[in-house]
């Protein structure tokens, strides 16, 4: 690995002066660094300057506050894993981070990183996309919040320039008629990559009829994608074995798998369908639950 300066500040207003020269001074985030370590191992990376964030406050916030969940980005998936409210509440957000890696990479790796790794297969991202999350975005001199959705633009890019960090993740909490589900298929049931991951947040009414309702594939296309073929066809309709065979078939429509080692394109739209309608009636058992 080649030489590199490391620098650790100790609040966001030290991290934005350290990034007012992170062009010129090619510079990257760390935060839990299980996918960036490994990569300047590769030489996939070479930054000029690791910045790292885990001292600052308010990237190490875990908290449910005014009805959103906020995750510093800093914060591991070991510690999201322990906190109850954030796993009741939100079980498919909490379900996708736990399948990021081995116990001990939990204990270091973090949600926002894998988002920002931007592989099309991560777990979290389908997840988060149907819960409706977004990130705060920090550069030197300016603010903005992101929604997950669409901040993957390719494998390995994001909307992130090169002088920003994102400071931490906000989701809204799932009222009292609302629930989610992710679920993920591999070849192997541990430490391995999701031929396949859905994640869905569905909202029913009084009558058990779907309200409203995100749902979002990852590994059928270069990003995770919204699927609101699928949206479509469940909205204003009980969660039936009728409504989820129908949205078995649009999941099968979503993105444009790759046929590898791992899957050929007809598996993965398989998949899609099987898990989309697990997902779906999981979710919909959930809300139905939290409805008592």
């Amino acid at each position: 690995m080649h030489a590199f300066q490391y620098v650790a500040p100790t609040s966001l207003a030290a991290a934005r002066e350290l990034l007012k020269d992170a062009i010129s001074v090619p510079t990257r985030v760390l935060a839990g660094g299980t996918d960036l370590l490994v990569q300047m191992r590769a030489g996939l990376h070479s930054p000029a300057r690791l910045l790292d964030i885990k001292k600052i406050p308010e990237t190490n916030v875990l908290c449910i506050e005014a009805g959103q969940a906020r995750i510093g980005a800093a914060v591991c998936a070991a510690r999201i894993g322990e906190h109850d409210a954030l796993r009741r509440l939100c079980p498919g957000v909490a379900e996708a981070i736990a399948l990021i890696g081995s116990v001990q990479v939990q204990g270091r790796a973090t949600v926002v990183g894998n988002l920002c790794n931007a592989s099309p297969a991560a777990d979290s991202v389908p997840a988060l996309m149907a819960a409706g999350a977004s990130i705060r975005v920090i550069g030197p001199d300016r603010e903005r919040w992101l929604p997950v959705a669409g901040f993957a633009v390719a494998p390995g890019r994001t909307l992130l320039a090169p002088d920003e960090l994102i400071v931490e993740l906000r989701l809204p909490v799932p009222d009292a008629h609302t629930a989610e589900a992710y679920q993920r298929f591999t070849p192997r049931a541990e430490m391995d990559i999701a031929v396949v991951g859905v994640g869905a947040r569905l909202t029913l009414d009084r009558d058990g009829c779907c309200r409203a309702a995100e749902v979002a594939i990852g590994a059928v296309a270069p990003t995770a994608l919204p699927a609101p073929e699928v949206v479509a066809a469940i909205l204003g309709a009980r969660i039936d074995e009728a409504a989820l065979t129908r949205a078995a078939a649009a999941a099968k429509s979503v993105g444009n798998p790759i046929s590898d080692k791992r899957g050929t394109a007809d598996f993965r739209r398989h998949i899609a369908g099987v898990l989309t309608r697990r997902v779906l009636r999981t979710a919909a058992e959930r809300a139905r639950q939290r409805s008592l």
